[in-house]
């Protein structure tokens, strides 16, 4: 008898507490949300968070603060994610870099980039373009390979991502020449490198290379992608250029911490979607920087993952890459 009663009071206890939890779980967010950039402001990556994060903003009526941890291909700012508290407060919005290429360059990585993370939501995709000095002799991608052939080794390529990084790798597997990789901690200290005539050539994100590019300070060789950008209609892809087959993009995503609450990745997941959808995020980053909108379940971004990690890992192995 004892034990019944005890049992009818847990239930009742559970009943009355059920639309506690509900409202509990309906209020996130209920405090500013953080977002982990693992590059530097003015990457291509900073500014899809800080357009997604002013979309949030409007929806929830919480501050998003952006915190750019750059620096050692993505490990930093994976690693902080990977340990911070599964609540929804903190969440890592990212690139192939981290979960899809790290694992295929690196022997060892401080985290794991499935069973450390929730997966939230895909964000855009996008295509890179290949620049270099406007000093540089060559003025189209046929006569850089034409150079490099000449005197292998001579001339250096920059990355501050593990895309820029391959899409020079590939770039030298396909053409069959030899570059002098130069390594950075983002894509615009590699960039400010190339102004400076410190390295020769890069492949970046068209976010970042775009700019300069209008302004007159570096030349464009070629588009990575399977088609021209809309933004550079005039600059033929690697592949029309003289590389055929060429093809090389990157994709944003979002992640939190491994068990964070179903429920809250369910709420980020519409938060992040809606934002990216919208036309505010539309005018800030997507329309002017030619990313295409793509967005997902959490259940279809671990698939799509997994599908992209095993691509990087035969392009990877294709170039040539011995694991650092």
């Amino acid at each position: 008898m004892n034990r019944r009663i005890h049992s009818i009071a847990f239930a009742i206890a559970a009943l009355a507490l059920a639309p506690v939890a509900s409202q509990a779980q309906g209020a996130f967010p209920d405090k500013p949300i953080t977002f982990v950039v693992p590059f530097a402001a003015g990457t291509a990556t900073d500014q899809i968070a800080r357009a997604l994060g002013n979309g949030i903003t409007a929806e929830s009526k919480q501050a998003v603060v952006i915190d750019n941890k750059a620096g050692a291909s993505g490990f930093i700012a994976s690693q902080f994610v990977a340990k911070a508290a599964p609540d929804g407060y903190t969440v890592l919005i990212t690139t192939n870099t981290t979960h899809a290429a790290n694992e295929h360059l690196y022997k060892k990585l401080p985290y794991d980039p499935v069973k450390d993370f929730s997966p939230v939501a895909a964000l855009g995709k996008g295509g890179q373009i290949m620049v270099v000095n406007p000093s540089f002799p060559a003025k189209t991608v046929a006569e850089f390979v034409a150079l490099a052939k000449k005197e292998p080794g001579k001339y250096s390529f920059g990355s501050g991502s593990s895309s820029s990084r391959m899409a020079g790798e590939l770039l030298q597997q396909m053409a069959d020449i030899q570059l002098l990789h130069v390594p950075y901690k983002s894509n615009t200290l590699a960039v400010t490198d190339l102004l400076g005539g410190q390295i020769h050539m890069m492949i970046t994100d068209t976010a970042t290379g775009l700019p300069q590019i209008k302004a007159g300070k570096l030349r464009a060789l070629g588009a990575s992608g399977a088609a021209r950008s809309p933004l550079a209609p005039d600059v033929p892809t690697i592949a029309e250029a003289g590389v055929k087959g060429y093809e090389m993009g990157y994709w944003f995503a979002a992640y939190a911490p491994a068990k964070t609450p179903p429920a809250v990745v369910k709420r980020l997941n519409e938060l992040l979607v809606k934002a990216a959808k919208s036309e505010a995020a539309k005018a800030a980053f997507y329309d002017p920087t030619g990313t295409e909108v793509f967005t997902s379940s959490p259940e279809e971004l671990a698939k799509f993952q997994a599908g992209e990690s095993q691509k990087w890992g035969r392009i990877v192995k294709a170039a040539g890459i011995t694991a650092e």
